[in-house]
C-alpha cells in the first residue's frame, strides 16, 4: 500500500485518455515513479460542475477523504487516493481498479451481500448522498470496492444509497469494534486525523464524529429517514 501511495503521489501523471459517463471530468492516467508504473483515475478540481449544496472546487478532497476514513476503520474498501497537482491542476488520483465487467451491487452474490454491511454502516459515517448499485464493484481477484465519494461529508444528513437491505438490524459486533477504534482515533491528533483536517471543514468533521456517535449509540443499521432516501438514478 505505501508504495502504491508513494506512486501516486509523487510520480509523473500522463493523460491516457477521458471517462465518457460522469457529469465531471474524470481522466484514466499513468503514474510513474522509479521502477513502478500504475493506472489512476485523476479527477481534476477544475473539472468539477459545481453543485448547490456543496462547496465549489471540495469534490476531489472528499475522494481522498473517503480513502482516509476507509483506512482508519480497518476496512479497506476505498481504493488508495491521493490529492495532488496533474496535468489539469490539483485533484484526486485514485488507484485505478480492474473490475469484473457487469459486477455490481445489484448482481452480487449472498457472500458478498453480507460483506455490504460494512457499506451501509461506512455509507451513514461518511454521509453519502450518492450510492449507486455501480459504485459497488468487484475486482477480478473477488474483493470488493467502493468508487465515487465526491458528495459525501456534508454536515447535513444527506444519504442516499441503494443499500437499505440491513435496516433497523443489529450491527454485528466485529463492526461496532471497528466504529469504537475509528471513534477513538478522531480523538487524536494521528496522521489521518491531521489529513481529514486538511480535507474537510471543521463543521463537517464535527458531523462524522456525531454521526458515527448515532450509530454507536443505537447499535443498529440506518433506517428509512423522512425525504429521499435513493439516488436518482439508481445505476
Amino acid at each position: 500500500m505505501s508504495v502504491v501511495l508513494t506512486t501516486m503521489r509523487k510520480g509523473a501523471l500522463t493523460i491516457e485518455g477521458l471517462f465518457n459517463a460522469g457529469s465531471n471530468y474524470t481522466f484514466l492516467v499513468q503514474t510513474h515513479y522509479q521502477d513502478l508504473r500504475i493506472s489512476a483515475v485523476y479527477k481534476p478540481t477544475t473539472g468539477e460542475r459545481p453543485l448547490w449544496d456543496f462547496p465549489r472546487g471540495t469534490l476531489a478532497k472528499r475522494e481522498v477523504a473517503a480513502f482516509v476514513v476507509s483506512e482508519m476503520l480497518g476496512w479497506e474498501l476505498v481504493p488508495p487516493t491521493v490529492y495532488r497537482d496533474g496535468p489539469h491542476g490539483h485533484g484526486s488520483v485514485q488507484y485505478y481498479v480492474s473490475t469484473i465487467p457487469g459486477e455490481h451491487y445489484f448482481s452480487l452474490r449472498d457472500e458478498k451481500r453480507a460483506a455490504s454491511k460494512h457499506v451501509a454502516v461506512y455509507d451513514y459515517i461518511v454521509n453519502n448522498a450518492d450510492r449507486k448499485g455501480s459504485h459497488v464493484v468487484v475486482d477480478k481477484r473477488g474483493e470488493l470496492w467502493l468508487l465515487d465519494h465526491g458528495i459525501c461529508f456534508h454536515q447535513e444528513y444527506k444519504l442516499r444509497t441503494v443499500i437499505w437491505d440491513f435496516a433497523g438490524e443489529a450491527i454485528p459486533d466485529a463492526i461496532l469494534a471497528n466504529m469504537l477504534a475509528f471513534r477513538a482515533k478522531l480523538d487524536t491528533d494521528n496522521e489521518h486525523v491531521l489529513m481529514l483536517r486538511q480535507l474537510l471543514t471543521s463543521d463537517e468533521l464535527s458531523a462524522l464524529e456525531c454521526r458515527t456517535d448515532d450509530l454507536l449509540c443505537s447499535g443498529c443499521f440506518p433506517e428509512l429517514a423522512s425525504g429521499p432516501n435513493y439516488p436518482w438514478p439508481p445505476m
